[in-house]
């Protein structure tokens, strides 16, 4: 049974005013109200990302989550992603495990390295320690799941000798989760530790993929995991409106306006409607449509990447106004997930 989800990264206010106190009030009330929403609908998941950029306010996802756990009852809450390489472990562990309380058992983390790199320099790391801080603060995390009390040696953090870390969780273990790009050593760096992976695919075409998820699996079965422990989610743009029409003529002006500015950073060109078009056809990784499209291209993916265990829409990207999203989460409940679901 796949999981359907949204994931937000908290996006600001547009305008000049972006970051003005009123405004950046009245977003992250709207996205509460968003997840409130999707609670409703009856979704499985939501995610709140992690940046450290004027246009997102998602910098603390534990505040957001644990201030959506307050007015939510069922639905799963997770980060998407926490950057774990700009953070400590011990208090990454300590605020999940407290929203694992307060929500009564719905916490998860995905944890990555992130998309962007401004969290480096701005908890003092060294980008050139990129994959190493990682690799080691991974371990750190997964020690203090698996115990109490922890005795662990790395050369980025002080060591911990007999120390206990509080508090610990209401579920008997917290899902962690490995946020990926396209990366084969991340996939198999997954697979081994036997984590559920969350497969970023926010470009090109999804069955490229296939060959990653593939390894996956395979270093999973060499290390001894069962093949139901080695989930593989995806999370990819997407939006849903009634008609495909409306749901293209909503999301692509916000969307051009966003990659081709994100585009500068990176030596991108920028987006052209033709581009877009590509992107949202049959095997692209875009998800824009009217529900029975969008229904049928989950199913499509899963197929394509030998299964899958959860999709996640990341709509909030395209400067879509609030009330266009909450039609969306709840055409997505109401249509997408029964006919995904069967």
């Amino acid at each position: 049974m796949i999981e359907i989800g949204i994931d937000s990264f908290a996006s600001a206010s547009v305008g000049t005013d972006i970051h003005t106190g009123a405004k950046s009030a009245d977003a992250l009330e709207h996205l509460l109200e968003r997840m409130e929403c999707a609670d409703k609908a009856g979704l499985d998941v939501f995610g709140i990302g992690e940046h450290h950029r004027k246009e997102f306010l998602d910098s603390a996802p534990t505040m957001i989550l644990a201030a959506g756990a307050a007015r939510t009852k069922r639905i799963k809450l997770t980060s998407a992603v926490t950057v774990l390489s700009a953070a400590d472990p011990v208090r990454v562990f300590q605020n999940f495990a407290t929203l694992d309380l307060i929500s009564k058992g719905r916490a998860e983390i995905v944890v990555g390295r992130g998309s962007f790199t401004e969290a480096f320099p701005l908890f003092g790391y060294n980008l050139h320690d990129y994959d190493a801080v990682f690799t080691e603060k991974l371990d750190l995390l997964l020690n203090i799941r698996n115990n109490e009390t922890v005795n662990w040696t790395g050369k980025f953090r002080a060591a911990l000798n007999n120390q206990a870390v509080y508090p610990r969780p209401l579920q008997k273990q917290l899902p962690i989760w490995l946020g990926v790009g396209g990366t084969p050593e991340s996939f198999v760096r997954a697979g081994t530790l036997g984590l559920p992976l969350m497969v970023a695919v926010i470009g090109g075409e999804t069955h490229r993929f296939r060959p990653l998820v593939d390894l996956y699996r395979e270093a999973g079965k060499r290390a001894g995991h069962a093949p139901e422990q080695l989930k593989v989610g995806l999370h990819s743009l997407g939006y849903v409106a009634p008609t495909t029409e409306e749901a293209i003529a909503d999301f692509y002006p916000g969307y051009a306006e966003t990659f081709t500015r994100i585009g500068k950073e990176r030596g991108w060109p920028p987006v052209t409607r033709q581009h877009f078009d590509a992107q949202n056809s049959a095997k692209g990784a875009l998800l824009i449509g009217g529900p029975e499209e969008i229904a049928a291209k989950i199913l499509r993916h899963s197929e394509a990447l030998g299964g899958i265990s959860r999709f996640s829409f990341q709509m909030d990207n395209a400067a879509l106004p609030h009330a266009k999203l909450i039609r969306s989460i709840e055409l997505i409940g109401s249509m997408v997930m029964p006919l995904v679901k069967g």
